[in-house]
């Protein structure tokens, strides 16, 4: 009776630590980022004034072609595109082509003076993408990029 029991035990445990393979979601490894083939345009992540903005706030790139922020100051930025203001089909391909996310479509903060952060536009729809830094997205600090 003692063995009955410790196999219904065994068996339970297993299907609870969910044995098996994983499902095809959990088991593929992340894209890689696509090269850029293009240009590399540069945005400035800095102070104006009082407030904190991306300079230049709003540019022109052709699909193909990067876009580096720089932190200018000793100031902690960051990049998020709003999902609802970029174009249909964009979130998967900027969410492979940006290195080190916190969260889907937000780049890790960008802590030290001088440091960069790249992404790449290398096979993205052409259109709008509104983009914001979420630790000063309240001062103003929003930037859009239209790929061509």
């Amino acid at each position: 009776m003692r063995a009955n029991w410790f196999a219904v035990g065994a068996v339970l445990i297993v299907a609870a630590c969910g044995g098996g393979e994983k499902p095809a979601e959990q088991a593929a490894a992340p894209a890689a980022p696509a090269a850029a083939t293009g240009t590399v345009h540069e945005i400035q992540m800095t102070q104006v004034g009082a407030e904190y903005r991306f300079v230049p706030a709003d540019i022109t790139i052709k699909s193909g072609d990067a876009v580096k922020f720089v932190n200018v100051q000793a100031m902690a930025h960051n990049i998020q595109f709003y999902a609802d203001s970029i174009p249909a089909g964009a979130a998967a391909i900027l969410d492979a082509n940006m290195p080190n996310r916190m969260a889907p479509l937000a780049a890790n903060l960008i802590l030290a003076q001088g440091e960069t952060y790249t992404i790449s536009f290398a096979g993205a729809p052409a259109g709008l993408y509104k983009f914001t830094c979420l630790p000063h997205m309240a001062t103003g600090m929003h930037g859009s990029i239209t790929v061509q």
